[in-house]
C-alpha cells in the first residue's frame, strides 16, 4: 500500500488548471510524440495485450482493464514490456466501472509521463488533446490533436482512432487521460482525476 499512497500523493501534487483551448502547435505535437515514446509500455495480460503508460517513477502503470480482466489483483501472469525488457507486474486496481487498471512493476526507476489533473469543477470538453496513432506498414506513429466532447460522466469522447490503454496528453505533453474504449468514430477517455479518487478510496482503511 505504500507505493499506492505515493502514487496518489504524486498525482495530487501535480494537479493544475485545465489546458488551453488553442490548437496544439507543431512543436507541441513533437513534444507529445517524444514523451509518448519514452513512457508507453506494452501490457501483456492473461486475456490479451494492449498499451499502457508509466504514471509513477517507481513503476506504476495505467492501462485499460481489457488486458488484465476484472476481479484480478496481485500476481496473475501480467507483464509489462519496456525497452526490450519483459517485467512481471502486480495488479493494484482493476475497475469495472472506470474500465481501467493500475499495475506495479518491480521496484526501480522508470520514465513516468508528467501528469496533469483538472481542478475541481473543470471539464475536458472543448479542450485540445493529443494522442499518438500507432504505426502501420509504411506509416510511422504520429501525434494527432482533437477536441474532447462531453460523454456520460466521468468520461469524454475524442475523435481519435486509439486503442484502449493509450495515454492522451495535453498540448504541454502532460498526461491528462487514458483511452478506455474504442468507438466507431474515435475513442472514450477517462481523466486521471477519476483514477486518483479510486486509488485514494482503496488506500483508506
Amino acid at each position: 500500500m505504500a507505493r499506492l499512497l505515493t502514487l496518489v500523493l504524486c498525482l495530487t501534487s501535480l494537479a493544475s488548471a485545465a489546458a488551453d483551448r488553442e490548437r496544439p502547435s507543431r512543436a507541441a505535437l513533437q513534444r507529445v510524440l517524444e514523451r509518448h515514446g519514452r513512457s508507453v509500455v506494452n501490457v501483456q495480460g492473461p486475456r490479451r495485450a494492449g498499451p499502457g503508460v508509466f504514471i509513477g517513477a517507481a513503476g506504476q502503470v495505467l492501462t485499460s482493464v481489457a488486458p488484465v480482466g476484472l476481479g484480478f489483483t496481485g500476481l496473475n501472469a501480467t507483464t509489462v514490456e519496456h525497452e526490450g525488457k519483459t517485467l512481471p507486474a502486480r495488479v493494484v486496481l482493476a475497475s469495472e466501472d472506470l474500465q481501467v487498471a493500475v499495475l506495479a512493476a518491480p521496484e526501480g526507476t522508470y520514465p513516468a509521463a508528467p501528469v496533469k489533473l483538472l481542478k475541481d469543477g473543470a471539464s475536458l470538453a472543448g479542450q485540445w488533446l493529443v494522442g499518438v496513432v500507432p504505426a502501420t506498414k509504411g506509416q510511422p506513429a504520429r501525434p494527432v490533436p482533437a477536441q474532447a466532447r462531453a460523454a456520460p460522466a466521468p468520461f469524454y469522447d475524442v475523435a481519435l482512432a486509439l486503442p484502449a490503454g493509450t495515454p492522451v496528453f495535453d498540448a504541454e505533453g502532460r498526461l491528462v487521460a487514458v483511452v478506455v474504449k474504442q468507438l466507431r468514430r474515435g475513442c472514450r477517455v477517462l481523466p486521471l482525476g477519476a483514477v486518483k479518487v479510486e486509488l485514494a478510496a482503496m488506500d483508506t482503511p
